[in-house]
């Protein structure tokens, strides 16, 4: 069953570019008592980067979506179609973005920000948050927030010094839906040599989620190629760098403060 449509100011139906093909899968027939780490260890192998345990009341209805970092890895997950968990043999099968986009919102919304793993009401769905790829390391919740607050802002490391905002625009491809380069604040020294830092506003906090699937993910730029952190960050941290919206309430630079890179500047 789908969920509700996203909180807020989001429409309940879901923006265009959420129905082309997406890495999601549904699974069903899992055990009642199956949590998230089961879900991912069922995949085990594979980079699982999300997991949504759906419920109804207080029970769990053994059905979940799995999101995977690329479409290969998606049809590697079908494969476990009928692959046993415990005494319980478990259906995979294809789904929509727009199916993960609503269970994951309403995860967000009716849990207050935070994915606790609790019931969350009719038809609704405990969360796992995003996860690293397996065997990769971490590098998804930056400046020590929780790993499922997330606010809509991205913080990438590790960028080429030469990336330009189109670059990372290309990087997140299907996941930057509507961006535009004025969603892309790329950090600079006074000097003006980059960082290798940057900052990306998403709509809301549903977007930025799926986009961690990108972490670690390969950019190149003026042919140095270098995988990229990806962190969840706020919009006080991208404050603090002078790197917000120039039409933003309030929005002074910060004593010290380094600016964002114009278009295709590095």
């Amino acid at each position: 069953a789908q969920a509700g449509g996203p909180p807020g100011h989001y429409s309940s139906a879901p923006p265009p570019f959420l129905e082309r093909p997406f890495p999601v899968v549904r699974l069903r027939g899992l055990p009642y008592d199956a949590t998230e780490n089961d879900v991912a260890a069922f995949f085990s192998g594979l980079d699982v980067v999300d997991v949504v345990m759906l419920w109804r009341g207080q029970r769990p209805t053994g059905e979940a979506f799995v999101l995977l970092p690329n479409a290969v890895q998606a049809e590697f997950a079908l494969q476990r179609s009928r692959q046993n968990m415990g005494r319980r043999y478990i259906e995979v099968f294809a789904s929509k973005k727009s199916d993960y986009y609503s269970a994951a919102a309403t995860a967000l919304s009716m849990s207050g920000g935070g994915f606790d793993g609790h019931a969350l009401g009719e038809h609704s769905h405990a969360h796992a948050g995003p996860r690293a790829g397996a065997g990769r390391g971490g590098g998804m919740v930056g400046q020590g927030r929780p790993e499922a607050e997330h606010t809509g802002v991205i913080k990438m490391r590790g960028l080429p010094f030469s990336t330009t905002k189109q670059e990372i625009l290309q990087f997140f491809g299907e996941f930057a839906g509507p961006l535009t380069e004025d969603s892309v604040f790329i950090r600079v020294q006074q000097d003006g040599r980059a960082t290798g830092e940057a900052f990306v506003e998403f709509p809301g906090p549903e977007q930025s989620q799926v986009a961690m699937a990108c972490n670690r993910k390969d950019l190149s730029s003026g042919g140095n190629t270098r995988y990229v952190e990806l962190f969840v960050s706020s919009k006080d941290e991208q404050g603090r760098y002078g790197m917000r919206r120039p039409n933003a309430p309030g929005m002074a630079m910060p004593p010290g403060a380094t600016p964002a890179a114009p278009v295709g500047q590095a």
